[in-house]
């Protein structure tokens, strides 16, 4: 019997998660749009054999420019110059189904895909915060609801589009004048409560059929998007316990969607901040620490709690009277989250700064290689995780030795491959590919 396998993604955000990461001398504070940084950091997460990277985005410039390196490449532009220079690892990026529409973001993801060899990733996100909102021709973030049921029927007509061509529909039949077959093509005439999209897609059916569909949202909406549709999913979860609780949840709900539940990759972030002895990496999560800026820091997580930065005094715990979770229309699993932790804990607002400055509350480890494996392995073989999303606190140095250190001691243990066994991204995660739905009898 073959043993289980982790699933591994590597996350990557400019110098690293850790909002101080720039500050150290090894830091470039401009590569957050920097070609050759990304292009070196995608060939490191290849050599280490893992199953994708990820590019995390969003319509609009976040908090104040002075707390860390700001702006940043479109990521599915991005992704196709990574492609360039890897020919394994998984492409995934983030997109928008609420400030974008269907037959662009499907012809996008699809172009990927071809140009990528079949190795494209779709992280589908709703967009949290009305700051994005007023970049749109809208004066209020759209409510939480709303927000998840155009996101459903967003994927609903991009799923419709990417099966609008047949596999076999181009011919290139030079002998009979014919490049296509007309009569293999499905239009979706799609006519919907946020939708009417004629097509067909101007793409052929892409390499994987279409990309690999990731979800990231935690609330009760995004959980029940996810068991309808993602095949992998990122999330942020403080505890053993949380996280085993939120594995079992997806799962059921998967099922109870008429999926199997092996056909969703639950992937919770870690920050593993790593030094030849614990103590070593433990001075470097303090040396990260120390450099925060926390009238930066403390601006944002004021935003995030919708309360004003004065209501939050650095050296006391979070004021008691903070708005219930059914009262925020954005991010409302982070939200709980954050909170959770700052109550457990009984965390000052400075402490609290710190805690997110590595991961924005993502789970945050200091270890030594060995550790940072121990760590890996319990969650995963205690049933709250299929793998992990790999988030380096400092870029490029976190992600080399994570790659170089941790991945050959998960491969001893037999948790990790130590070849790539496929050519999709379909394949790293053992998953098929998807039939044409138009095709499919009835």
């Amino acid at each position: 019997m073959t043993r289980k396998q982790l699933h591994l993604n590597a996350f990557l955000m400019s110098t690293g998660h850790h909002e101080a990461s720039w500050r150290l001398p090894e830091s470039d504070p401009f590569a957050n749009i920097s070609l050759a940084h990304y292009q070196e950091l995608a060939r490191v997460a290849e050599r280490g054999k893992l199953d994708s990277l990820f590019l995390a985005d969003g319509p609009v410039l976040w908090s104040s420019i002075g707390r860390r390196p700001a702006g940043q490449l479109e990521p599915t532009v991005l992704l196709t110059a990574l492609a360039a220079v890897t020919e394994h690892i998984g492409l995934i990026a983030t997109a928008s189904t609420t400030y974008n529409e269907p037959y662009n973001l499907a012809r996008r993801f699809a172009s990927v895909d071809h140009v990528s060899g079949g190795r494209a990733g779709w992280n589908i996100v709703t967009t949290a915060g009305v700051e994005a909102a007023r970049n749109f021709n809208l004066d209020a973030l759209p409510a939480h609801a709303d927000r998840y049921a155009r996101a459903a029927e967003f994927i609903e007509v991009s799923l419709k589009l990417w099966d609008s061509w047949a596999d076999d529909a181009p011919l290139g039949d030079k002998e009979s004048g014919v490049w296509g077959a007309d009569d293999r093509l499905f239009p979706p005439e799609h006519v919907g409560e946020h939708f009417r999209v004629a097509g067909p897609l101007n793409v052929p059916r892409s390499p994987q059929g279409y990309p690999l569909l990731v979800q990231a949202g935690s609330s009760e909406d995004g959980k029940d998007l996810a068991a309808r549709y993602a095949e992998a999913v990122f999330t942020a979860q403080q505890t053993l316990e949380d996280a085993q609780a939120f594995y079992a949840d997806l799962k059921a709900r998967t099922a109870a969607a008429g999926r199997d539940p092996d056909t969703i990759k639950i992937l919770p972030g870690i920050v593993p901040a790593i030094g030849s002895t614990e103590a070593e990496a433990l001075a470097l999560e303090a040396e990260l620490d120390r450099l925060i800026r926390p009238e930066f820091a403390r601006n944002q997580l004021a935003q995030t709690l919708r309360v004003a930065p004065e209501d939050l005094d650095l050296d006391k715990e979070l004021p008691a009277d903070l708005p219930a979770e059914d009262e925020i229309e954005g991010a409302k699993s982070r939200y709980t989250l954050i909170v959770t932790l700052a109550r457990r804990e009984r965390l000052t607002v400075r402490q609290l700064i710190g805690r997110l400055g590595g991961g924005r509350g993502h789970r945050t480890f200091a270890g030594t290689p060995e550790q940072v494996a121990d760590a890996i392995e319990h969650w995963f073989t205690h049933g709250a995780a299929d793998g992990f999303n790999i988030m380096p606190p400092v870029l490029p140095s976190g992600l080399t030795v994570f790659v170089d250190e941790v991945v050959p001691i998960l491969q001893r243990r037999g948790l990790f491959r130590t070849e790539y066994t496929g050519t999709t991204l379909r394949d790293n995660y053992g998953l098929a590919r998807p039939a044409n739905r138009n095709l499919i009898p009835a």
